[in-house]
């Protein structure tokens, strides 16, 4: 018999409150070219589609971990013992920027919280080295396929796609996906034991395939325009290479370590590189556009990142900054 106590609201509301966030914020890195590129599929069978991805990679997930939904991203970040009215506040801030087209990283923001300096550290770290590997990897490999492969989309973009093509980009979608999920499990459990009984593991299943609902319903989001304004994007053609890419990239990260990271930064590295290489090999607008648009998606980040260090700060140190105030107005 589950015990109802305000720790335990606390605990299920922000599960809730972050697996909402992070399906609006961190979810369109990975479905953003696939909303993009099937305007004209029915919601229900995107929805169908994806929800049955995220359910057979957590579910084989459950299976072979022992009940552990993060894929061993959480070993070293034990499962709080109370859960306070002030562990709500990140998922809160995050659906705020959200709303405003900030793509945070939502493991600074959230696991953050939960977890030491050093692991907080080490995450930053390993985030900072994906956006610069992300970045590096795009930026060789578009150099070399822009004039031979892009080149030839942009030209076609009008033009009906292909069925191999089309089939390619759905089985691409499955594959980034189910990489962002081994990556960001993290996050998305959190607030969860790290080990889910069957119940417990069907349960947020379901939740989470009707937040998957909203997003498809709202085709992304604010956020999504990250995604639109990049070249060519909607071509299901470049999304393919695009999630092949950043699918690669993330499974690469998963076998470093056990340690969790933003896969927002390894996103935004691998749209940086491409649009860069993009421009350098076909001169396709004009150079003031596409630094534009990389500089305001990483500056972006950045304030992201900075709120995101201010309120894990603020929250970390609660006590003591209560205790200051006091102290003051008692002067």
């Amino acid at each position: 018999m589950i015990e109802i106590t305000p720790s335990f609201i606390f605990m299920i509301t922000g599960f809730l409150l972050s697996l909402y966030a992070c399906v609006s914020n961190d979810a369109i890195q990975t479905l953003g070219t696939f909303l993009n590129t099937t305007k004209n599929r029915p919601v229900w069978l995107i929805w169908l589609y994806v929800s049955l991805v995220m359910v057979i990679t957590f579910s084989v997930g459950w299976v072979l971990n022992d009940g552990d939904m993060a894929f061993h991203r959480l070993d070293r970040i034990p499962h709080a013992e109370q859960f306070y009215w002030w562990h709500i506040i990140p998922p809160l801030v995050l659906l705020y920027l959200t709303k405003k087209g900030i793509p945070v990283a939502t493991a600074f923001l959230i696991v953050s919280v939960f977890s030491s300096n050093t692991v907080t550290g080490l995450m930053i770290a390993k985030s900072f080295i994906g956006y610069i590997t992300a970045l590096i990897v795009s930026l060789i490999l578009y150099f070399f396929i822009a004039r031979k492969v892009e080149k030839i989309f942009l030209y076609m973009k009008n033009k009906p796609v292909s069925t191999p093509w089309i089939v390619a980009k759905w089985l691409s979608t499955a594959f980034l996906w189910s990489a962002w999920l081994l990556q960001d499990g993290a996050v998305l459990f959190i607030y969860l034991p790290r080990k889910l009984t069957l119940l417990q593991m069907i349960l947020s299943l379901l939740v989470f395939s009707a937040l998957l609902f909203v997003l498809c319903y709202n085709r992304g989001g604010e956020i999504q325009n990250i995604v639109k304004l990049k070249t060519n994007t909607q071509d299901p053609r470049s999304a393919t290479i695009i999630d092949c890419v950043y699918a690669l990239i993330l499974l690469y990260f998963q076998y470093v370590n056990n340690i969790p990271m933003s896969t927002t930064w390894v996103f935004l590295g691998v749209l940086a590189g491409r649009e860069i290489a993009l421009y350098n090999r076909l001169r396709f607008i004009t150079e003031k556009k596409v630094y534009k648009h990389l500089i305001k998606d990483l500056s972006k980040a950045i304030i992201g990142l900075v709120i995101s260090i201010g309120v894990v700060f603020a929250i970390n140190q609660y006590e003591n900054i209560v205790g200051l105030i006091k102290h003051y107005i008692s002067l």
